[in-house]
Order: C-alpha cells, then sequence, then structure tokens
C-alpha cells in the first residue's frame, strides 16, 4: 500500500513546486512508482516543470468524479518510467472534488503507486485543506525569511491532527550568506517552525530554467539542490542519512 504525502506552503515563494517536481523525480530514480497530483486549481504549474503540458488531457476531478478513469487521466513522464502526473483544473472556477470523492481516488492512488505527492496550493484555502484532509504525511516548506516561518508556524496549527512524525519541515532555497547576515541557523528555523527537520535544500540559480524547459529528471544535471532532494526521498523511504552541509 502506498503513502500519499501533502506538501504545503504557509505563503507562495518557497519553491514548493519545484521541490515537489525534484522529489519526485529522484523517488522515480530509486524506482518508487511515484505519482505527482498538482492540488492547485487555476495556478496549475506541476505539468510545466515536468515537461509534460501537451499531453495533459484530464485532471483529477475527472477522476474523482468518475468522469475517467486513473489510468486514463494520469500522464507517464517520457524519461523516467515510474514517474507519472495528475494534474489540476486548468481554471479557477472549477469545482475542486468533494473530501469523499478525493478520499475514493487517493484510495485507488495508493493501491497502484508507491508514493503520491500532492502539491497543495499555497496558502490556507480550500486546496490546502482539501490536500491535507486525506494525506497520510505532510511536508511544510519554508526559507529562512523571518515573515515565512512565521506563516510556516500558522500551518502547522492547521495540521494539529497529524500524528508525531508525520509532519515535517524541509527549509527550502537557503542562501548560505543570508543565513549568515540574519544570524540564524537551521535551529532556529525549526524552533520558529515547530517541526523536526526532513531536509535542508540550498539555492539554485540554475533551477529555475532547468524547470522551464521541463527537465526535472535532470540528466547530466547535478548541484547541491539535487543532491539535497535525493537525501530527503531517501529519508522518505526509511533510510537515515545525514543533514547535507551547505
Amino acid at each position: 500500500m502506498g503513502q500519499v504525502i501533502a506538501i504545503v506552503s504557509g505563503k507562495g515563494g518557497t519553491g514548493k513546486t519545484s521541490l515537489t517536481a525534484l522529489l519526485g523525480a529522484a523517488l522515480a530514480g530509486m524506482g518508487r512508482r511515484t505519482l505527482l497530483l498538482d492540488g492547485d486549481v487555476g495556478l496549475r504549474d506541476l505539468d510545466l516543470a515536468l515537461g509534460l503540458t501537451d499531453r495533459v488531457l484530464m485532471d483529477f476531478t475527472d477522476v474523482a468524479t468518475h468522469r475517467a478513469t486513473l489510468e486514463e487521466a494520469v500522464v507517464q513522464h517520457p524519461r523516467l518510467k515510474d514517474l507519472y502526473l495528475l494534474t489540476a483544473p486548468v481554471t479557477a472556477e472549477s469545482s475542486l472534488a468533494s473530501p469523499d470523492g478525493l478520499r475514493e481516488l487517493l484510495d485507488e492512488v495508493r493501491a497502484q503507486f508507491d508514493m503520491c505527492l500532492i502539491d497543495a496550493g499555497a496558502g490556507l484555502g480550500e486546496s490546502f485543506r482539501l490536500s491535507t484532509s486525506c494525506a497520510d504525511r505532510a511536508i511544510v516548506v519554508s526559507t529562512t525569511e523571518p515573515s515565512c516561518l512565521r506563516d510556516a508556524q500558522r500551518t502547522v496549527m492547521e495540521l494539529h491532527d497529524f500524528p508525531a512524525g508525520r509532519l515535517h519541515l524541509v527549509v527550502n532555497r537557503l542562501r548560505r550568506r543570508l543565513l549568515k547576515s540574519l544570524r540564524s541557523n537551521i535551529d532556529d528555523a525549526m524552533d520558529a517552525a515547530g517541526l523536526p527537520l526532513l531536509g535542508v535544500v540550498p539555492e539554485d540559480e540554475d533551477l529555475p530554467a532547468l524547470l522551464a524547459k521541463g527537465q526535472a529528471d535532470g540528466f547530466g544535471y547535478y548541484s547541491g539542490a539535487r543532491r539535497a532532494t535525493r537525501n530527503i526521498a531517501r529519508r522518505l523511504c526509511g533510510e537515515k542519512v545525514p543533514l547535507m552541509k551547505i
């Protein structure tokens, strides 16, 4: 039985979608059959990061409302055979599936995939509530900016129903110079968010261009961000991996 992980953030600009794409590619590269579910209705862009825009025909509401089967709606990545995408509706006017409909969909996903990562819409709106209501675990993505950490605290308060060990923090887009100028460290970020740390991902200035070309798989491309994301994938699969030095 697979597991469903909601990837959330209290505000935009944390690199949540990029992290989701890289993490999905890392899990698929480890041989885990992985589905990325875009939960950001009207503002979806996982298809862009994966280079699958031209292949997407149906979205998750088609499956949740039984207009299509899961097999018909998912899109397989052309270079990573174990990576799949189920996208969100393209217009904000499209109604989200009900919690019961999404729960039924995710039960089917668990039966067919090892991992499912839900890229929830930024903030604490309907997409956030729907995504987290049906997930087995949640990852809160934050940067070290004080305003972002405060939003992460608020996000954690909304996730109080998750049991211990099922709620994690990823500090993303970490700039070492900025960290020094703020006189803060990772422990400060953990204390501010009130969560155990799953991983730290350094800023990668080349990553936006890579994702804009739909190259989340990153063949032939190595960086601290990709290495850190692979380590997070290994931890999600139960391995004990030390934090990468930034």
